[in-house]
């Protein structure tokens, strides 16, 4: 089917090498874990195709997740006005910064991610040492 935007949303594995050449979809946004193969994740990224990976695109949820933890440390509540204006604050930041890097580095969003997640890693792991 013919599409502008195409959001995998329930399935792992969903566009893979036996039917990626029929993926019309100009943007992808990943809203399931690990919908596209990397063979197909390639032939997308070849083809000009514009992926959310997963791992930025269904990040709200585990976000939402530490605000809660984080005001269960502190036994303080947020209103749901707050919750959503700091979680779209944080993912425009975190698009932004895997945009960046992608473009930085010439290469699609999803190894911008990688970079971006795997420079933060090691960052962390030298200022702080292995063991927290």
């Amino acid at each position: 089917m013919d599409c502008d935007i195409l959001l995998p949303s329930a399935l792992e594995n969903s566009i893979t090498m036996a039917n990626v050449r029929g993926v019309k979809a100009k943007i992808i946004a990943e809203l399931a874990n690990g919908p596209t193969t990397p063979g197909a994740d390639r032939v997308l990224a070849d083809r000009g195709v514009f992926l959310v990976p997963d791992i930025l695109a269904n990040a709200g949820g585990v976000t939402v997740s530490y605000y809660e933890w984080v005001q269960n440390q502190y036994n303080y509540f947020w209103t749901e006005d707050r919750v959503n204006e700091s979680l779209e604050q944080t993912m425009r930041k975190a698009f932004a910064d895997v945009h960046t890097t992608a473009q930085q580095y010439q290469t699609d969003m999803r190894t911008g991610a990688y970079i971006l997640a795997v420079g933060r890693v090691a960052e962390a792991t030298s200022v702080r040492g292995i063991f927290p």
